[in-house]
């Protein structure tokens, strides 16, 4: 029997480890399932846990009051030292390209113990952008056994790098997050009312979604995009709320103070954690939504406008456009196959490409049919059956 550590301590991460600890629990025989996490997103993290009914094995439990990635590295690194000494794995598996994954992939390789990257190969090869997303995981790639790399692309990329260790491409585990959750959302009633009272709650009323009115939905939180970017990504939103007003707007605002105070300085409102939600006229600035909430305003949306990563990959596979409010991406795949724009944080890109989706079927049909480039929703199958051989 082998023993398997999966590593994880954000939010995106454990959206996209989560399917993967419950096909490893499906092998009892094979396997011996073990979980640690990080803590670097506290209550983020625990509500995907709740989500996915995962207990973890070991806490870390690093977050703390202003910590910087000095902190973080640090914290995880020793944390993970000594869960690695008592639990003595055959190998660590580590997601994507967060600190957490850099430093516990570290402390592997300091003890000799092998590591499994899921989410390997993405590549900007822009060392700040995304930053320090794109270090950590080329670093984490020169340590890793195990490469399971969610596309072709990024398998090409790796073995231009000559890494050492074997490389697989499963599709993305996100992928099968995703069809969990809708699959739950499309067959439990009494779960689908409970979402739509959380989301009332939240701040937005899906009823609202009547009559043929849209919603836009929004993230934005990427540290570099932080000052004048994260300005002109808010002044775009604005000019398109008051253009289109038969649509809504919807943003789920960050925690990080970074994302809530341009917000509230511009648009005049209390963005403060325990304030009131906001809401000018079609504009909605909302409180933080959890895993299913989110999907369901994923499904519910006309089409997504975004800074973030996982979004990219998770939007086109419930059919939705997406433009990405940034200048690179590592995700290309989506981009060359029409479901992903980038557009920065450029504020007339953004309410022309924004406006032209709104107005043009022809160019929405386009893209809202363009084929998702990330996987089956089996890709966490493949990732154990190729430890089942290994």
């Amino acid at each position: 029997m082998k023993k398997v550590l999966l590593v994880f301590g954000t939010r995106p991460e454990a959206i996209k480890m989560c399917p993967l600890v419950k096909r490893f629990q499906n092998y009892p025989d094979d396997f011996e399932t073990m979980v640690c996490v990080t803590g670097q997103h506290r209550q983020m993290l625990d509500q995907v846990l709740s989500v996915f009914d995962v207990k973890p094995d070991y806490d870390l439990n690093i977050m703390q009051q202003g910590q910087d990635l000095y902190d973080v590295t640090s914290r995880v690194l020793v944390g993970m030292r000594d869960v690695i000494q008592q639990t003595s794995p055959d190998v660590v598996l580590v997601h994507g390209d967060t600190t957490t994954s850099f430093a516990a992939a570290l402390a592997a390789f300091y003890q000799h113990v092998a590591v499994g990257h899921v989410e390997a190969g993405l590549r900007t090869y822009n060392t700040y952008s995304p930053w320090p997303e794109e270090l950590n995981r080329q670093l984490t790639g020169r340590i890793t056994t195990y490469h399971f790399s969610p596309t072709p692309l990024s398998e090409q990329n790796l073995r231009s790098e000559h890494v050492q260790g074997e490389i697989i491409v499963t599709g993305n585990t996100v992928i099968d997050a995703l069809h969990m959750v809708v699959d739950r959302l499309h067959t439990d009633n009494q779960l689908t009312a409970q979402v739509a009272n959380n989301l009332l709650q939240a701040g937005y009323d899906l009823n609202r979604l009547s009559d043929g009115r849209r919603m836009v939905l929004i993230t934005g939180h990427r540290r570099e995009n932080f000052g004048e970017g994260f300005i002109n990504m808010l002044s775009a939103i604005k000019d398109l709320s008051e253009q289109f007003l038969g649509v809504d707007f919807v943003y789920p605002m960050h925690l990080n103070p970074n994302v809530r105070r341009p917000i509230s300085e511009l648009f005049g409102i209390d963005t403060a954690i325990d304030s009131s939600v906001q809401a000018i006229g079609n504009l909605f600035f909302i409180n933080p939504l959890e895993y299913l909430e989110f999907v369901m305003m994923m499904e519910r949306s006309t089409l997504v406008l975004t800074d973030s990563g996982g979004i990219q990959e998770e939007a086109p596979g419930l059919g939705k456009p997406v433009l990405v409010m940034r200048d690179t991406t590592e995700r290309p795949e989506a981009v060359e196959s029409g479901t992903v724009k980038l557009v920065g944080t450029n504020r007339e890109l953004i309410v022309r490409e924004t406006s032209r989706l709104l107005t043009d079927a022809a160019y929405y049909d386009q893209m809202h049919r363009a084929v998702n480039p990330y996987g089956d929703g089996h890709a966490c199958e493949r990732i154990v059956q190729m430890l089942l051989g290994a």
